[in-house]
């Protein structure tokens, strides 16, 4: 499967530029990534995959800006103690691809309730 996504396009929404080593990685994530967007809806348009596709490997990769990991709700940091700590978002895991809430709606599942019975299903062919 192709990814939506070009390295460059990525590099292209961050503030720093990868390494040679980040691209590749970048680049293997894109590929990843396509293949669960796909899994959530594969009928979403190309732009929003490519857009997706790029959120999701920033907040695999961090996007540098300030050290803060992307995806986290809260943190702090210390200098002379050498503290840190992060308090991550929902679903949120710094490495990891995930899609996040926003990610969904892009792609067009927005907060739908619905449910699928199988007996129904057996029942109305069981009249034919």
């Amino acid at each position: 499967m192709a990814a939506y996504a070009t390295v460059s396009d990525l590099e292209g929404r961050i503030t720093r530029t990868l390494s040679d080593s980040e691209k590749t990685v970048a680049g293997n994530l894109l590929d990843d990534a396509a293949v669960l967007i796909d899994t959530f809806n594969v009928n979403a348009t190309a732009d929003n995959k490519k857009i997706v596709s790029c959120r999701m490997v920033i907040r695999a990769l961090g996007d540098g800006s300030d050290g803060i990991p992307v995806g986290a709700s809260q943190g702090s940091m210390s200098a002379l103690g050498y503290s840190q700590s992060w308090t991550m978002g929902n679903n949120a895991s710094v490495g990891q691809l995930y899609l996040d809430r926003t990610d969904k709606r892009i792609l067009g599942g927005g907060s739908r309730i619905g449910s699928y019975s199988p007996v129904e299903e057996l029942a109305k062919n069981e009249g034919n």
